[in-house]
């Protein structure tokens, strides 16, 4: 394989693009971030047009290739891989690049600059990165936090009630992602949406809506998030019902939401007890 780090099929001629990008892998908390892109490339019908090589970015003992065997026969193998999509503004209001990608391995630095001098060659001037952590929250909470690189581009997303993050820890790429990028100039925002740790498995279809609605209120695109809305709302009545039959998620749920009453989340304690939303889409004998 070529050790070129970015294989390029056509380079689109957009005006003013906006960057979304969204990872699997750490930082994908029921499954927003992936989930997120995955739902904007199929609405807003985004046409691939490259991808980063695989090879150098990946440790395939980790992130394994995923194979297709029929009948004896190899068919296909797929290994990790982050692609780039493209959208035209005659169908969504706004030309967009969606970036969909495994988080890397290996050389964040050079993968960075391999996405950033793309950017740079299309003309994006914004960086959005998306991103989902556990945390004290409720089920029925829709809370999203943001870094971003300026004051300015702060205060547009507190009016639509995004709360600045404040955190020290391990970092996922999107910090490496914003760094590099705001030393280049960019404009860079890095939105994170609060899960319930209580909920695993599948996705949180009411903060993937509430999501894709504050991103295309704020890129100014239009995206339909009806069918997410429709979906949890079906879900999310299963949970309570399974919630309603079991005292201790009652009693968890119940110091959760006197904590948020209070403001403070300290003192709640996590029960080992979580719901599995993948067991609500399984198919009933």
């Amino acid at each position: 394989m070529s050790n070129n780090p970015l294989k390029i099929e056509y380079l689109p001629q957009l005006e003013n693009p906006l960057f979304i990008a969204g990872f699997e892998g750490w930082g994908n908390a029921l499954d927003i971030s992936r989930g997120m892109v995955d739902y904007l490339i199929q609405k807003l019908k985004a046409e691939r047009f490259g991808n980063i090589n695989p090879d150098l970015f990946y440790r395939f003992d980790e992130n394994r290739p995923i194979v297709e065997i029929k009948n004896g026969r190899l068919e296909s193998i797929k290994p990790p891989e982050g692609a780039f999509h493209v959208v035209q503004s005659n169908f969504s209001g706004r030309d967009m690049i969606i970036f969909k990608a495994v988080e890397p391995n290996l050389h964040w630095f050079q993968f960075v600059d391999t996405v950033l001098s793309l950017c740079d060659q299309i003309g994006v001037k914004t960086i959005i990165s998306l991103g989902s952590m556990y945390d004290n929250v409720l089920h029925t909470d829709r809370s999203v936090s943001a870094f971003t690189s300026s004051e300015v581009l702060l205060a547009t997303l507190k009016q639509k009630k995004v709360k600045p993050v404040n955190f020290t820890g391990p970092s996922a790429i999107h910090s490496t992602i914003h760094s590099e990028a705001q030393n280049r100039g960019f404009e860079c925002i890095s939105l994170w949406c609060h899960c319930p740790y209580y909920l695993q498995g599948t996705t949180h279809f009411g903060l993937l809506s509430h999501l894709g609605s504050l991103l295309s209120s704020w890129g100014g695109f239009d995206l339909d998030t009806d069918e997410l809305e429709i979906t949890w709302q079906d879900l999310s009545k299963q949970i309570q019902g399974l919630i309603d039959k079991n005292p201790e998620l009652q009693s968890m749920i119940d110091d959760l939401r006197k904590a948020k009453i209070k403001g403070s989340w300290n003192g709640t304690k996590k029960s080992e007890k979580v719901i599995h939303l993948e067991d609500f889409f399984k198919p009933k004998p």
